[in-house]
């Protein structure tokens, strides 16, 4: 139990997020637009769409989270 709260301590430590959001707004934003520009161009955005728009956002910032968090521990 002790490891997740370690985990999940540095998950959330201020660096950690900075560094995650930053890569999940380049890396998200060049994803969205490949996946979901032309829809966007054509304003023919739906509800469904939104949430996919957002987990475009949050897949890259989970993998930054955890790459670090990784890295910190393994150091």
């Amino acid at each position: 139990m002790n490891k997740i709260v370690n985990w999940f301590s540095l998950a959330f430590e201020v660096n950690t997020l900075r560094r995650s959001i930053k890569v999940a707004a380049v890396v998200g934003t060049i994803l969205m637009l490949i996946n979901h520009g032309d829809i966007m161009m054509q304003g023919e955005i739906e509800e469904h769409h939104i949430l996919k728009i957002l987990l475009t956002y949050l897949v890259p910032y989970l993998v930054s989270t955890y790459s670090s968090v990784e890295s910190k521990l393994n150091n």
